[in-house]
């Protein structure tokens, strides 16, 4: 049988009422701690975190236009201006203040009227749709006044179009400084990265230095931004300009160069694939680094076109090569002076004679000389070139005390210039050739060194430097930024053994030498120098008549005037110019330049008629050949899409 169910226990009124306050104490304790909580949050939120959300609701309220710095100028010694900033229109456009639905319509109309092309209209419509917040698209820089005007006027039309006057890099010398300064470009992804992705590099307008000074001397040039602040609406429409934080300048950096000798001796080079180094033989001051031909920096800075690229780029005389520190040539009889120098401090006396039956037989190996040129001392052997001389000396000697002294003129050197890069080439010994070939240096290898070939190479700066200390006896070093009145400390050569060599690069010009035609008509200024002709490709003689121009010889020359104060140093090279001789006469003319700027200029005049025309004329061609190439393009692409 079944148990009857119990009975549920009865409470009492008692221990309900105490049940009741335990339940009632546990919720208020639970809403108690939750209010609390809930009003420290608000107390820290309001309080502790006041600043911080009044920023961001600023922040979503006020938005700050970055208003870009105008570049340092580049300036000469005398404060004549090298790269400057000129006011240029350019048209933006703000996608936001656009009427919606309207953005691609508008585009259209300004792209008509700005003569854009569909590739950048492309690039601008897609910079376009990932702007916001009254941030500006660049549509287009350098306007001619023509399309800026068309603009202004049909604005009412061009809702969020902003046509405004800019600064954009001029380079008033063009191409005759093109490898020495560089030129700017925008920016692009790696240097946007490198930068921790600065926003002024995204800026429209805003432009880096890429290559040469510009690149090198980018922190010094460049200047602080400034901001123009505006009122949005939540939306981002524009409500009111508030005031302006202005930007400040970069500075202004004097260089050591005289611009107006720097474009001298870029259109005197000509025709000519070479270069012109000129120092200041007191201070070590680069005057002159021209290097041509070379690419107008204007044409870069503007935005290369690729049919520019590829005519530059596949020239076979290397216009974008800085050919006075990146080119790397042997310099042939050069360095014969230097090689004096050597020889004295081995103790070989400078009035000790070789005889030079046309050459010098080492075992069974004949090397050639120029000529016979009968008994020879060491003046003779600098003014006739006698290889013969060399020959022995370095044989008696050996060439290791032959690259002592050529260190201690700096070839070989690298300098601390303020340069993207330097090919410093190199002056060999035997120690160098068994760590680079792992082979003895031989007896032939002294020979060949001896008269700058071999292993020997430099580049033209390194020449004109070592020049510089043989002209001076002291230890100079080239310097491109300001201009120095302090001199160099003295060499450890004594001075009746640069006596020696410097009378014998007197000769070489004033006496029955190798350069006559490097005397300069400026009436008492004498030049002494070395001319110099490094060989690229073995030829037999008298056949280099009909070589092509990449296979001849490379001239060279360098020099010092005037002779009894050295003021000047030089060194003049000319790419496949066959002999010396092509060297020289632009040596003499650059130096009277020096002295003499009317009566070099007239002559300069008479040259480029015979030339077809001067730098400029001749740079305004290029440009109307690549002007022709690309019209030429485009309209073979435009028929072969509506063959296609």
């Amino acid at each position: 049988m079944a148990k009857p169910p119990k009975k549920p226990a009865r409470f009492t009124e008692a221990q309900r009422d105490e049940a009741f306050s335990r339940r009632s104490l546990l919720v208020g304790g639970i809403q108690t701690v939750l209010g609390g909580a809930l009003i420290a949050r608000l107390g820290y939120l309001s309080i502790s975190q006041n600043q911080y959300y009044q920023t961001m609701a600023e922040d979503n309220r006020v938005q700050m236009i970055i208003v870009p710095p105008r570049r340092g100028w580049l300036v000469d010694r005398n404060g004549k201006p090298i790269a400057i900033n000129r006011s240029d229109f350019r048209v933006d456009m703000i996608a936001d203040q656009v009427p919606e639905g309207q953005v691609e319509v508008t585009l259209k109309k300004a792209a008509a009227l700005l003569d854009l092309d569909p590739d950048q209209v492309e690039r601008i419509s897609t910079e376009l749709a990932t702007k916001s917040g009254y941030q500006p698209v660049q549509l287009a820089e350098n306007v001619a006044y023509e399309n800026y005007a068309a603009v202004t006027v049909r604005l009412p039309d061009l809702e969020g179009v902003l046509p405004q006057r800019g600064f954009s890099r001029y380079y008033p010398a063009g191409s005759a400084v093109g490898h020495l300064v560089g030129y700017v470009g925008i920016a692009n992804r790696e240097e946007y990265v490198a930068e921790d992705k600065n926003p002024l590099l995204v800026t429209p307008g805003f432009k880096i230095g890429k290559e040469g000074l510009e690149e090198v001397l980018e922190p010094q040039l460049r200047g602080q931004p400034g901001g123009q602040r505006v009122e949005l609406t939540a939306r981002g429409k524009l409500v009111r300009e508030l005031e302006p934080k202005p930007d400040r300048s970069g500075n202004t950096v004097r260089l050591a160069i005289d611009v107006d000798l720097q474009e001298y001796a870029a259109r005197r080079l000509g025709l000519e694939s070479g270069a012109v180094v000129v120092i200041d033989v007191p201070t070590g001051d680069i005057l002159c680094l021209a290097s041509m031909p070379a690419y107008d920096p204007n044409s870069f800075s503007d935005g290369i076109g690729r049919t520019e690229w590829k005519l530059l780029s596949e020239n076979e005389r290397r216009p974008l090569v800085n050919k006075t520190v990146n080119s790397l040539y042997p310099p042939g009889s050069c360095l014969k002076p230097m090689n004096t120098l050597a020889f004295q401090a081995a103790g070989i006396d400078p009035d000790e004679r070789v005889h030079c039956n046309g050459g010098y037989q080492l075992g069974r190996r004949f090397f050639r000389c120029l000529k016979r040129h009968g008994s020879m001392n060491m003046r003779d052997a600098i003014m006739k070139s006698c290889n013969t001389y060399f020959y022995a000396m370095a044989h008696r000697t050996g060439y290791d005390v032959v690259a002592e002294m050529a260190r201690k003129l700096t070839l070989g050197m690298k300098y601390d210039l303020p340069l993207v890069s330097q090919s410093y080439g190199t002056i060999p010994d035997s120690e160098w050739k068994l760590r680079k070939y792992d082979q003895r240096w031989t007896a032939a290898d002294s020979l060949n060194a001896s008269i700058g070939q071999g292993y020997v190479i430099l580049n033209p700066l390194q020449l004109a430097v070592h020049t510089a200390r043989i002209a001076s006896g002291r230890a100079i070093l080239p310097r491109l930024i300001g201009v120095h009145a302090d001199s160099a400390p003295p060499l450890d050569i004594p001075e009746e053994h640069l006596a020696v060599t410097r009378q014998g690069m007197w000769q070489v010009v004033n006496a029955a030498g190798t350069a006559g035609t490097a005397r300069v008509p400026v009436e008492g200024v004498e030049v002494a120098g070395k001319t110099g002709t490094s060989q690229v490709r073995g030829l037999q003689y008298g056949d280099g008549k009909n070589v092509p121009w990449k296979y001849k010889d490379h001239g060279h020359f360098v020099c010092y005037a005037p002779f009894d104060q050295p003021r000047y140093a030089m060194a003049v090279t000319v790419e496949h110019g066959g002999t010396s001789g092509a060297a020289t006469p632009i040596a003499r003319d650059v130096m009277t330049f020096l002295f003499d700027r009317e009566k070099a200029m007239e002559q300069l005049v008479a040259y480029e008629e015979q030339w077809g025309g001067s730098l400029a004329e001749r740079e305004a061609a290029f440009q109307r050949r690549v002007l022709e190439l690309a019209q030429a393009n485009a309209a073979a692409r435009a028929a072969s899409d509506e063959t296609a």
